[in-house]
């Protein structure tokens, strides 16, 4: 057992002197009784640079994110889907003109109008969905 109490006297000493370094009161090594401490500038630097002043984007900037464009829907029921064939015209829930939706992985984050850019297709944003609206839609 004196092993146990000897490590966690060390740790508790350890844990005073980080406190106090924060605080700019660093008590000296030989008085809090643990031979391995650190310079006070040590402990807060190493808490301070665990939490850097932004978050680090560079490690999920390759990921890649389906974009989705959303024309409209409708809801059907199953019999109906059944009798659909070559040439049917399924009524969709938007108006003519309405803005698309535009959605990353199934999460609304703009909306626009199709464009033709040199024979293909693209979208126009006319509208970013906040970020408040976007957290509100993933709840």
């Amino acid at each position: 057992m004196d092993k146990q109490d000897e490590l966690r006297r060390q740790r508790q000493a350890l844990k005073e002197e980080m406190e106090a370094a924060d605080k700019g009161e660093f008590k000296e090594a030989s008085r809090a009784g643990f031979a391995g401490a650190e310079a006070p500038d040590g402990a807060g630097a190493r808490l301070r640079d665990r939490n850097p002043a932004g978050p680090d984007l560079a490690m999920v900037m390759d990921i890649p994110v389906r974009l989705t464009l959303e024309v409209g829907g409708s809801d059907m029921p199953i019999r109906d889907l059944l009798q659909l064939h070559q040439g049917a015209i399924v009524e969709l829930d938007r108006q003519a003109g309405e803005p698309l939706d535009v959605l990353v992985n199934g999460t609304l984050i703009a909306r626009g109008e199709v464009v033709v850019i040199e024979d293909k297709l693209g979208i126009r944003l006319t509208e970013v969905v906040s970020q408040t609206e976007r957290l509100q839609s993933l709840r």
